[in-house]
């Protein structure tokens, strides 16, 4: 038997959740080295620009795939690629706060790959929801979409766990209610580019996944639809 004072109080992050906030804060430290000549010359000031043109999600170029019928891999790597590229340092590191924290808990009950199928689906869905919502709408950048995800599935293990001490499951929703509150009225006062609708088909893809994704959660569905 180890002594207990061996044992930290604290669980460290699983490694998959630590390696999308590793990767999206260095993509971020990158570009801002860039920006103060620290790095790749003169020309690394264009390179967050020229990120961006490249791999971030824009919805006319969905568009033109849909209508054309013709699908380039580099035009369907945006649907994933933009939740890496960020408008700025502020706002990668609130991604990444998110993914860390909620990441976390998930990443605690479900397998890594089940975290990572969350996390990039939810942008997918996402950014497919955010280019049918609006009629001209902005590229889409900024990992939000896929930290929904993450929201939605701890949302998932909280509704599941009220369900089963028979307790009221709407509790579950008051993190994305509060959370969608405060976009909203960020929106209203200063604006918006309706990237909200990204984050909450984000938040719904990550709780629908979290039905079959959890550990044993195809099999209690199986026993459920039986048993009704």
């Amino acid at each position: 038997m180890q002594p207990h004072h061996n044992n930290s109080p604290v669980n460290p992050l699983p490694p998959v959740v630590a390696a999308l906030a590793v990767v999206i804060v260095a993509i971020e430290l990158i570009f801002f080295a860039g920006s103060k000549g620290v790095v790749g010359g003169p020309s690394a000031i264009g390179w967050r620009l020229a990120a961006m043109q490249q791999y971030a999600f824009s919805p006319d170029i969905a568009a033109w795939m849909w209508d054309s019928g013709v699908y380039p891999a580099e035009h369907l790597l945006r649907f994933i690629s933009y939740l890496f590229l960020h408008g700025n340092f502020t706002h990668a590191l609130f991604g990444a706060v998110i993914i860390l924290a909620l990441g976390k808990m998930v990443g605690e009950v479900m397998h890594p790959v089940a975290v990572v199928v969350i996390f990039l689906l939810s942008g997918v869905v996402g950014a497919f929801a955010y280019s049918l919502a609006w009629a001209d709408p902005a590229p889409l950048i900024g990992s939000y979409p896929g930290a929904y995800g993450f929201i939605g599935a701890f949302t998932f293990l909280m509704w599941a766990k009220l369900r089963s001490v028979g307790e009221n499951q709407s509790r579950a929703f008051t993190l994305i209610a509060f959370l969608l509150g405060i976009q909203l009225v960020f929106g209203v006062l200063f604006g918006g580019s309706g990237d909200w609708v990204a984050d909450l088909a984000g938040f719904c893809t990550g709780f629908a996944l979290s039905f079959v994704l959890v550990p044993g959660g195809w099999a209690r569905i199986r026993a459920r639809i039986r048993h009704d």
